[in-house]
């Protein structure tokens, strides 16, 4: 029997599922046990979606010109001082 290994929900589709979520609960439409069961995958998705994040910006670097002229890497943190 193969064990199917379960796909990670890209980012913007973990954003659309939010969305789709905040709807849902806005609308008053879902019962208590429901917006529950929601409320708790929103706060689950927020939180993936704020890591992936902060694994973006950790990579992310700013280009300066060094003192050769040619383009240096500096980090992102140190950057946005």
């Amino acid at each position: 029997m193969a064990t199917r290994t379960k796909r990670t929900p890209t980012f913007e589709e973990q954003l659309t599922r939010l969305g789709d979520i905040v709807r849902t609960l806005e609308s008053g439409e879902a019962g208590l046990a429901d917006s529950l069961k929601l409320f708790e995958e929103g706060a689950a998705l927020v939180s993936s979606c704020t890591k992936q994040l902060d694994e973006a910006e950790q990579t992310i670097v700013k280009l300066r010109a060094g003192s050769d002229g040619e383009p240096v890497e500096e980090p992102f943190e140190e950057a946005a001082k």
